[in-house]
């Protein structure tokens, strides 16, 4: 199937793009869709913007569109930053200060108190209006200091739980403590949040398609802690 991935963030459109055409799939950049938007993601949960940005890049381009909201959720800051992981600094997409205002945030939390997780809200939007909701998560620490060179946003300072094991879908304990940023795309993918929400789509992708009366398909709530 072709999507237009509905972002302009080019690693969030690299990463989507990778997991989808492993899928089977032909994904196409806004650009390449003729599309320039950027719509105001003024919605106070993952999915509802998500939600917000598929409707309009499929709306202007009539294709289906895919688009994701996801953000970080830390347990001793109450779930921040959250939605608001883009401009946690006060501006957005600015990866350096997010994290180093993340890392002030938690500059005398103690390791057992460090919990953490990823989510991601992936929507799924086909022009006759119909769309469904997809979420993943991936839960892990944050650690004390950036490592890494291979992620974007705040993999160099987030510490998952479990790595993927490339080409075989199973998954190991992250023994070693690498984080986002350590991983390979396949190491990564196998575990992360968009990778999990993306499966999911994928795994329900037919019954959504066969089914007309399907709107609103999720796995379950995303935001809590």
């Amino acid at each position: 199937m072709e999507f237009v991935a509905a972002t302009n963030n080019a690693h969030k459109l690299k990463e989507m793009r990778r997991i989808l055409e492993r899928m089977g799939h032909t994904v196409l950049s806004q650009k390449e869709a003729g599309v320039s938007l950027d719509p105001e993601e003024n919605g106070t949960t993952f999915s509802e913007n998500a939600c917000i940005k598929a409707q309009a890049i499929c709306e202007a381009c009539q294709k289906p569109t895919v688009a994701d909201d996801s953000g970080l959720c830390v347990e001793a800051l109450n779930g921040a930053p959250g939605v608001y992981s883009a401009r946690y600094c006060g501006r957005h997409g600015d990866d350096g200060a997010n994290n180093q205002k993340l890392m002030q945030e938690m500059t005398n939390v103690p390791p057992h108190k460090r919990g953490a997780k990823f989510v991601s809200a992936i929507c799924i939007w086909l022009p006759n209006q119909r769309h469904a909701v997809f979420e993943g998560e991936c839960r892990g620490s944050i650690g004390f200091e950036e490592r890494g060179e291979n992620g974007f946003g705040y993999d160099p300072l987030f510490i998952p739980d479990e790595v993927g094991i490339p080409g075989t879908g199973e998954t190991l304990p992250n023994v070693s403590h690498r984080t986002y940023a350590e991983l390979s795309a396949d190491e990564k993918d196998a575990i992360s949040h968009r990778g999990r929400a993306l499966q999911l789509l994928e795994a329900q992708l037919p019954d959504f398609l066969a089914d007309a009366s399907i709107i609103g398909m999720a796995s379950g709530p995303a935001q809590s802690l």
